[in-house]
C-alpha cells in the first residue's frame, strides 16, 4: 500500500442479525462464567424470522437457562415488538448443547495433556494491531465507524430518535497522505426505521445528530461525500430481514481491515480459546509498543498448536516505523509479555463475565476498565527492557 491512499472500514449495530447472534453467544459465555469461571464454552447462534437456534460444546458447573439467556440478550438490544420484525418474547428458541470433547479438554487442562502447563485450546494464528491514528491507538476509519453506531444506538434507546430501529450499518473512508489521516472522504449510514418517517427526515437527523456530533469538523470538508440510507428505504431489518450467525463480523470486531486477521471469531468462546484470548494479548502488546512511542504502527502475530503452552511463533512488524532496533524491540516484547494461554488469562484477568459488552462496537479501542487488553501499563517495563 502506498503512502497516499483511501481506506474504508465498516461497523454494524448491536441489532444487526450477526451481532444479535454474537451477543447471545457471549451472553451465554457470561452466564457460565458467573457461576463457574472455569467453564469451557464454544457457543454458536443462528437467528432468523421468529427463530433463534443455540448450539455448541459447553462443559460447565453452571445451571444456565439457554432460552431465557437468548431472549434477554434480544430484549437488551431492543427487539421487543413483533411490529419491527422480531420479538424476543414470542420467537422460538431451539438449543442443542453437548460437552466439550475430552480429547480437546485434556490438551487444555493443566496436567492432563502431553505437555506441561495449560495448552492452547486449538491451533491457529492471531494478530494484534495498534497505530497512532487516534487517541485509542486504532485506525481512524474503524474507530469512527464504531462511534457512529454507538451514538445512533444512544439516540434510539434514549428516545431522541424514536423512529430508529435496532439494525444499522456505518462505513467511513479516510484519505491518507504520507501514511497519516488527512481528511474523511466518505461517510455511509444505513439505518432501519419506522415505515412512516420520510427519507428527508432520516437524512437530516443522521447528519445533524450522528455524523456532525461524532466526527470532528476538521476531518470533514466540502468534498466529503455523505450517503444516508442510499437505497431510499430500510424498514425490513434485523433477523427478519437477514439470517444472522455468530462470528461473521470479525473485521468489524478487530481493526476494520487495516490490521491482519487470523480468521478465528471471538464471540461465544471462553478464554481458553486462543482465537479470543491470544488476539487480546497481541493487541495488548502492540498497543503498549505504540503508547510507549517505540513505533507509530505495530502488529504482533502469534501462532499456537493445540495442547501446547508456548506459542509456536511470535512475530513483530512495525512497518518500518520503529524508533528503536526492531530485533531489540521484538526481544523486549517477548520478555515483557507472557503469551502462554495460562499467562494471558492470568495477566488479563479473563475468567470474568465481561464478554457480552465486547460483542458490539468492537473488541478494541474501548475505554472500559474491564477491557484489560486496552491498558497501557507495560509502557515503562518495555522502555526499561530497551534501556530507555
Amino acid at each position: 500500500m502506498k503512502g497516499n491512499f483511501f481506506f474504508t472500514s465498516e461497523s454494524v449495530s448491536e441489532g444487526h442479525p450477526d451481532k444479535v447472534c454474537d451477543r447471545i453467544s457471549d451472553s451465554i459465555v457470561d452466564a457460565a462464567m458467573v457461576q463457574d469461571p472455569n467453564s469451557r464454552v464454544a457457543c454458536e447462534t443462528l437467528c432468523t424470522t421468529g427463530l433463534i437456534i443455540v448450539s455448541g460444546e459447553i462443559t460447565t458447573k453452571a445451571d444456565i437457562n439457554y432460552a431465557e439467556t437468548a431472549r434477554q440478550a434480544c430484549r437488551e438490544i431492543g427487539y421487543t415488538d413483533s411490529g419491527i420484525g422480531f420479538n424476543a418474547d414470542s420467537c422460538g428458541v431451539l438449543t442443542s448443547i453437548h460437552p466439550q470433547s475430552p480429547d480437546i479438554s485434556q490438551g487444555v487442562t493443566e496436567g492432563e495433556g502431553l505437555f506441561v502447563g495449560q495448552g492452547a485450546g486449538d491451533q491457529g494464528l492471531m494478530f494484534g494491531y495498534a497505530c497512532d491514528d487516534t487517541p485509542e491507538f486504532m485506525p481512524m476509519s474503524i474507530q469512527l465507524a464504531h462511534q457512529l453506531m454507538y451514538k445512533l444506538a444512544e439516540l434510539r434507546k434514549s428516545g431522541v430518535l424514536e423512529y430508529i430501529r435496532p439494525d444499522s450499518k456505518s462505513q467511513v473512508t479516510v484519505e491518507y497522505e504520507a501514511w497519516r489521516p488527512k481528511r474523511i472522504d466518505a461517510v455511509v449510514i444505513s439505518t432501519q426505521h419506522a415505515e412512516d418517517v420520510s427519507l428527508e427526515t432520516i437524512q437530516k437527523d443522521m447528519e445533524k445528530f450522528v455524523i456532525r456530533e461524532v466526527i470532528p469538523p476538521k476531518w470533514l470538508d466540502d468534498r466529503t461525500k455523505i450517503y444516508i440510507n442510499p437505497t431510499g428505504r430500510f424498514v425490513v431489518g434485523g433477523p427478519h430481514g437477514d439470517t444472522g450467525l455468530t462470528g461473521r463480523k470479525i473485521i468489524c470486531d478487530t481493526y476494520g481491515g487495516m490490521g491482519r486477521h487470523g480468521g478465528g471469531a471471538f464471540s461465544g468462546k471462553d478464554c481458553t480459546k486462543v482465537d479470543r484470548s491470544a488476539a487480546y494479548a497481541a493487541r495488548y502488546a502492540a498497543k503498549n509498543v505504540v503508547a510507549a512511542g517505540l513505533a507509530w504502527k505495530c502488529e504482533v502475530a502469534l501462532s499456537y498448536a493445540i495442547g501446547v503452552s508456548e506459542p509456536i511463533s511470535v512475530n513483530i512488524d512495525t512497518f518500518n516505523t520503529a524508533k528503536v532496533d526492531e530485533d531489540l524491540l521484538s526481544k523486549a516484547i517477548r520478555d515483557c509479555f507472557d503469551f502462554t494461554p495460562g499467562g494471558i488469562i492470568e495477566d488479563l484477568n479473563l475468567r470474568r463475565p465481561i464478554y457480552t459488552k465486547t460483542s458490539s462496537y468492537g473488541h478494541f479501542g474501548r475505554n472500559d476498565p474491564d477491557f484489560t487488553w486496552e491498558h497501557t501499563d507495560k509502557v515503562d517495563e518495555l522502555k526499561k527492557a530497551l534501556g530507555l
